[in-house]
């Protein structure tokens, strides 16, 4: 995260994002904001109460953290995932019954910019460092773990 707190432009936050992480973003300076389209990377979005089970039990089970980001003001976090979850309508149902959702192809994924640090719009949870991100599957299968394991 040390490279990301130094581009504090948006140029520069983008070419490490495009660079170093290969998220192809892109800024949008009519809104501020800096987007990457879903495609190449996935990304499945979650209340941040659930979003921090997850990450506990990745932690707990020692599977390793892909870049998340926290949407401070509406207390939602974005898992930044491999787009490897089937285009199944019962897996969408099942995701919208718990408030979980997947950013469909050619939809936006906004990443924290420099102006957010001052504005409280999205923040990293965990930064991204490299080219990592984990498996939908495994992200899907952990917010299952979860919520069972929240009806007990």
């Amino acid at each position: 995260m040390d490279q990301v707190a130094l581009a504090e432009t948006p140029a520069a936050r983008c070419a490490y994002y495009r660079h170093t992480c290969d998220l192809p973003a892109g800024f949008h300076p009519a809104i501020g904001r800096i987007i990457v389209r879903a495609g190449f990377v996935g990304a499945i979005t979650m209340p941040a109460a659930l979003g921090q089970q997850v990450h506990d039990d990745l932690i707990h089970h020692r599977n390793p953290l892909g870049p998340i980001i926290s949407h401070v003001r509406s207390k939602r976090w974005t898992y930044l995932i491999r787009p490897d979850l089937p285009d199944d309508v019962r897996l969408f149902a099942e995701l919208f019954r718990l408030n979980v959702s997947i950013v469909p192809i050619g939809g936006e994924i906004a990443l924290p910019s420099p102006a957010d640090v001052h504005a409280g719009l999205r923040e990293w949870i965990v930064p991204p460092q490299n080219t990592f991100r984990p498996s939908g599957v495994a992200i899907v299968d952990t917010v299952r773990v979860c919520r069972n394991a929240g009806l007990r």
